[in-house]
């Protein structure tokens, strides 16, 4: 069985019992926080990761950095996941946990990059745009990157709209390399 599929029916659980424990919020800030947490250090994926590393050792560590700090159904889903063994996918299962829920709430994760710093008028027409077409909420998130040159490229789901110059240019450079212009 992949991991994804793994991961998967893990945060399927854990989304069940945070909703009977009437706790899902806690526990999607929880795992919003591990993801930050893992991204920010990546010594900590590497140690869940291997399993040379006892089950205890594993459990100390994430003791001591998220007690106090997570709720208790969190906790438990942590220390479950480590005495089954399956430290090497709690990356994995927070993604998915974050994705189910989205999914659970109606929410439509949305990325816009730009060569500049959209304003707050032009992310809202995006934003209104995106919402017209998926319906729900939407989370958009903005980034720059100057190699677009101009335009941008907006992604939703696995859809993306892409304006920007520089993607134009590269069109533009295969069509007159395969004589087409």
């Amino acid at each position: 069985m992949s991991e994804l599929t793994v991961a998967a029916r893990y945060a399927k659980s854990i989304i069940d019992l945070s909703q009977e424990q009437k706790a899902l919020e806690d526990v999607k800030n929880d795992m919003e926080f591990f993801l930050k947490t893992l991204h920010a250090n990546a010594q900590l994926v590497a140690v869940l990761s291997n399993p040379i590393i006892s089950h205890q050792k594993k459990l100390a560590i994430l003791t001591a950095l998220f007690e106090g700090k997570m709720n208790k159904v969190t906790l438990a889903f942590f220390k479950l996941m480590i005495n089954k063994g399956r430290g090497n996918v709690l990356h994995t299962t927070a993604h998915e946990f974050v994705n189910q829920y989205d999914v659970l709430k109606h929410i439509t994760q949305a990325t816009v990059v730009s060569a500049t710093t959209l304003s707050e008028a032009n992310k809202a027409k995006i934003l209104a745009e995106v919402k017209t077409a998926v319906g729900g909420e939407v989370v958009l998130e903005a980034k720059v990157d100057p190699e677009l040159i101009g335009g941008f490229v907006l992604t939703v789901g696995d859809r993306q709209i892409d304006t920007s110059i520089a993607s134009n240019l590269k069109k533009m450079k295969k069509n007159f390399a395969q004589g087409i212009v």
